[in-house]
């Protein structure tokens, strides 16, 4: 599928999950995965599953822990990407994506899989070093399960 494909297609997707945003920004919010899963090389349907695990894909969330925007940045990690503004779709998007291409380059299994990745994320990268591995924390557990199972959905698993 052509980013001219995807993008229309994720916005519906969006829509579809988050009526209350509007057309407009369902697209800006597809624009941004579509193009900064290719720039920085990660799966697009990855994003999308974490960014409905994180936010509901809403721009405005905030964690009670803090973290804030469509991928729940907390305010130092966005400062840590260059993201300048957590409650902009575009900024948030950049440093959602590339902390996660951060984060493949230093824990994705040689078979691929991202579940350290996926911990990383959602834990920080100390809290899986710290237990040589995913952290025993429920929280993180159940997040990885629900990441990967909404991803296996969207890619028609």
């Amino acid at each position: 599928m052509s980013t001219n494909q995807a993008t229309p297609r994720y916005a519906a997707f969006i829509l579809g999950r988050n009526p209350r945003l509007g057309q407009d920004t369902a697209l800006r919010i597809a624009d941004a995965v579509v193009n900064y899963s290719l720039r920085y090389r990660v799966d697009a349907r990855l994003v999308m599953a974490m960014l409905i695990v994180e936010s509901d894909f809403d721009p405005n969330a905030v964690s009670r822990a803090g973290a804030q925007g469509l991928g729940q940045l907390m305010p130092g990690t966005a400062r840590w990407m260059g993201v300048r503004n957590s409650f902009d779709v575009t900024d948030n998007l950049y440093g959602m994506v590339k902390l996660l291409r951060t984060h493949m380059n230093q824990f994705r299994t040689a078979d691929g899989s991202d579940p350290l990745v996926l911990a990383a994320y959602n834990a920080g990268d100390g809290a899986v070093r710290r237990h040589g591995g995913v952290p025993p924390y429920r929280e993180t557990q159940a997040y990885i399960r629900r990441v990967v199972a909404i991803y296996q959905k969207l890619c028609g698993a």
